[in-house]
């Protein structure tokens, strides 16, 4: 096998299908991937749930996690706060010319793992190779399929007053991982990404008997994207800055940075909005299990005219407003 990515990788020749053979079906193996047809055959439920999406981030490795495994954990996370169980995931690469076989062979390992961990297959994918200089070494595009059932409906995604506010974890690693890594900035032990598959933990509270009226994975935007989104025109919602959940590593970079960790990006904790009387239910749930231990109710919903404000200890409040622009370029 070659030790560098060639053009000859991406022509669907001889060098194309060693990639295939000696690359990605050791890693990916399953009863729907082996025929390698141009269209995955899977069962699934009567109602499915579909997402996509594309990972360009930069570093490919970070303290934590890496590309492959973040591309899994997003996908996988963005069936599973829908209220699907998530089953299939494609995964297509574009990778540069010249790029090492060895790094490839180490992302390919990752999103086999993540996969095996999240409980999902890979059962289908794409390779081009691009000219050098042309994508940062290698972006990769996923799309994924979970399946709901009759106990299992889609959330309605919609709040209502009334309603508790719950985080699943600590906000902001993911975000300030990628930033002190990039910027090397020598924190030591390094800050780690929390990005992890969601999938077990949305079940959890899904087998609960809890009603949930809403639940997201707060990525790029944070929490305070995910907050503006979810406002409607006769709620507000009210979060208080005390009970958030934030590590004293990320703290710190964020004062450093001048950064809000609202709004910085996750990548492995969610949202949750559940009528009041469920929520110490749901937060025990949660608690249960290692990734939710540090879950907290950050918040409420009440009668309103659209607003998201943020209470201070002290009772004073600013208006929390959807971000405009890109605070963290490239961080998934």
């Amino acid at each position: 096998m070659e030790k560098k990515i060639t053009l000859a990788h991406g022509s669907g020749g001889q060098a194309y299908r060693e990639l295939v053979q000696d690359v990605f079906l050791p890693a990916f193996s399953n009863d729907m991937l082996k025929p390698l047809t141009d269209s995955a055959v899977c069962s699934a439920g009567e109602k499915i749930a579909m997402t996509t999406d594309s990972y360009v981030i930069k570093p490919l490795f970070f303290p934590g996690g890496d590309i492959g495994r973040l591309c899994v954990c997003g996908t996988v996370n963005d069936l599973a706060v829908s209220g699907a169980r998530p089953r299939y995931i494609s995964v297509g690469m574009i990778i540069e010319a010249g790029f090492d076989m060895e790094t490839l062979v180490r992302i390919v390992g990752s999103i086999a793992e993540t996969a095996k961990e999240a409980g999902v297959h890979v059962v289908t994918g794409d390779t081009k190779v691009v000219e050098g200089g042309g994508v940062d070494g290698i972006f990769i595009n996923t799309a994924g399929i979970g399946v709901f059932s009759e106990d299992r409906p889609p959330l309605a995604q919609r709040i209502a007053a009334g309603d508790r506010i719950i985080i699943s974890g600590y906000m902001a690693s993911h975000g300030m991982a990628i930033m002190a890594a990039r910027e090397n900035m020598g924190f030591d032990p390094p800050i780690e990404s929390d990005v992890a598959p969601l999938a077990a933990l949305a079940d959890r509270v899904l087998r609960s008997g809890c009603e949930v009226n809403a639940m997201r994975d707060p990525t790029r935007g944070g929490v305070a994207a995910t907050l503006c989104e979810w406002v409607t025109e006769d709620t507000d919602v009210i979060i208080y800055n005390d009970s958030l959940p934030v590590r004293p590593d990320v703290s710190a970079a964020c004062e450093i940075l001048g950064m809000d960790p609202l709004y910085i990006a996750n990548e492995g904790i969610m949202l949750l909005s559940v009528p009041g009387r469920y929520a110490d239910t749901v937060l025990s749930a949660l608690r249960s299990a290692d990734d939710g231990k540090n879950a907290a109710i950050i918040g409420e919903v009440r009668k309103g005219s659209g607003n998201v404000y943020a209470v201070t200890e002290y009772g004073t409040s600013r208006k929390i407003l959807m971000p405009r622009g890109e605070l963290l370029p490239r961080i998934c």
